[in-house]
């Protein structure tokens, strides 16, 4: 089969594989379903201060496994869901914070600073209109990046890179996280390290159960998705409670102002196509690096705009070139994020772990080089899975097009939802979705104890997303380091091999002693 062939199998088997509902000659299939359905999901999650979309994705993943089953005809439903989510997410996002000054995430912050001040100028409409255009306008460009850098990066890595030279870049990919993430270095190596220590727990190739103490529980393994949803999740909404119990008397929002009602002319939208073309170039380079996220992205794409801006609103007083800055930068990341994710097998933010995660419990698509293989004997099931997902991902993009400003604009009263009612709601829903994927009780426990974990690496200014992708490739690494180390005949120095192992080791080093500086300039940026 030729690429063409492979991009043709994909799609057919998005847009009409595992069909949910069949009017003659018009098929809804499944994976259709439920990334609409992720979409919505994600942008009135989004739209929910206090609540992100890798909230929603971690309920949903343990519910549409067991919906869908561990076989591949689950596969493109539930990444379509997840898809949907991520990029509902980011899109609802913006809601609150022009609506009513609250940033639901981080990166939305830098939308505030012009939102606001629109919607109190009686231009909330126009600002939700120019959030959604400068999103979905940086969120199709990532993606297009991201369906032509994937599979030639993971083409090139599988031809040119050995298995020395993939395990040091795997190491590589951890000392960037470990230095990037995090307030300091040495939290960051903490993470990692702990990460990689508890993934070993009753793992490997060993013929015996590693650091099982004895327990028959350990000796089973941890099972991954309560580690991960309570790391994540769980710690977040323990940490929301105590700081609702620390600050009870937290002033509300007020409404904006009456809108005028006043929409996004094609003028308007062609003098925005600047600023949204660099941002998003931005944000789509910052993506590709795992674990730095959109909130870099979104205050570079804004301090890039406000350089470029001549009006006569200078940016921070209500200006929509402000908000296409921001809104344009932190949703191109979420595209490029995918790029080391199904390329390399490396997740770079919270929601590509969930995304490999839901492709390593399912089974029969395992992101990285071989994903991207085009076999001319024999078909790759995984390589059509890889184009079925692109497909989801510009069926999303288009649906974002086409209803994601109206869809935003009916959003504002979400906004009244007291938080002391909504995080226990969210708790016990995560609960119960991890009991449902597990069926036991030990599963539910291990959740807490991982939430309880997460809340005291918090408070200690650990960061958690290096533990997280540490967790993911610790199995990977081990085990393209064993195969290495027996292609090489037991050499001890076979990391040490030609020149791109050894250069990835040197740099990795490198990016540790010097990261005081690497730190300097993002506090700078």
């Amino acid at each position: 089969m030729g690429v063409l062939d492979y991009v043709l199998a994909g799609i057919v088997e998005a847009l009409t594989g595992n069909p949910a509902l069949a009017l003659g000659p018009l098929i809804l299939s499944w994976p259709v379903l439920m990334v609409v359905s992720g979409f919505l999901t994600g942008v009135l999650i989004g739209a929910v201060p206090g609540l992100s979309g890798p909230f929603a994705m971690a309920m949903a993943l343990p519910i549409l496994i067991s919906a869908f089953g561990f076989s591949s005809d689950a596969l493109l439903p539930v990444m379509g869901f997840l898809v949907g989510i991520m990029k509902g997410a980011t899109l609802g996002g913006a809601v609150p914070a022009i609506l009513f000054n609250i940033p639901g995430t981080p990166d939305a912050f830098m939308t505030t600073l012009d939102g606001y001040p629109m919607a109190q100028k009686g231009q909330s409409r126009k600002a939700l209109r120019v959030a959604q255009f400068a999103s979905v306008t940086g969120d199709s460009f990532s993606d297009l990046v991201l369906f032509v850098c994937a599979p030639f990066l993971a083409i090139s890595i599988e031809l040119f890179l050995g298995l020395s030279e993939k395990a040091a870049l795997m190491i590589l990919s951890l000392s960037f996280v470990a230095v990037v993430v995090g307030s300091d270095a040495f939290r960051g190596l903490l993470a990692v390290s702990l990460g990689l220590l508890v993934a070993s727990v009753a793992t490997g190739a060993d013929a015996y159960p590693r650091l099982s103490l004895g327990s028959d529980v350990l000796a089973a393994g941890l099972p991954t998705i309560p580690v991960i949803i309570g790391l994540l999740v769980v710690s977040e909404i323990l940490a929301g409670l105590a700081e609702l119990r620390r600050d009870r008397h937290k002033a509300r929002a007020h409404a904006p102002t009456p809108d005028d009602q006043s929409g996004l002319s094609w003028a308007e939208r062609r003098a925005l196509l600047p600023f949204i073309g660099v941002s998003m170039s931005l944000g789509t380079l910052i993506g590709a690096l795992p674990g730095i996220g959109s909130t870099l992205a979104a205050a570079l794409g804004y301090t890039a705009g406000r350089k470029m801006h001549k009006g006569p609103v200078p940016f921070g007083e209500g200006t929509p070139e402000g908000i296409a800055s921001c809104e344009a930068a932190n949703s191109a990341v979420s595209g490029a994020n995918l790029i080391p994710a199904l390329s390399l097998g490396i997740p770079g933010n919270i929601s590509a772990v969930f995304l490999i995660l839901a492709a390593t419990s399912i089974g029969g698509f395992n992101p990285g080089p071989s994903v991207f293989r085009f076999t001319q004997d024999q078909v790759n099931p995984e390589l059509v899975i890889a184009f079925g997902l692109f497909t989801l991902m510009v069926v999303a993009n288009l649906l974002n097009w086409a209803t994601g400003a109206r869809f935003m604009e009916m959003l504002g009263g979400l906004i009244r939802v007291p938080r002391h009612i909504l995080l226990p709601i969210v708790l016990l829903l995560t609960l119960t979705s991890v009991y449902v994927e597990g069926g036991a009780m030990m599963d539910v426990i291990i959740l807490l104890i991982f939430g309880v974990a997460g809340c005291l690496m918090r408070w200690s200014g650990v960061p958690i997303l290096p533990f997280v992708i540490a967790y993911i490739l610790a199995a990977p690494l081990e085990m393209t380091i064993r195969n290495a180390f027996e292609a090489s005949g037991a050499d001890p120095w076979f990391l040490f091999h030609g020149f791109f192992s050894p250069a990835c080791l040197v740099l990795a080093v490198a990016i540790i002693v010097f990261s005081g500086w690497l730190r300097a300039g993002r506090r700078a940026a």
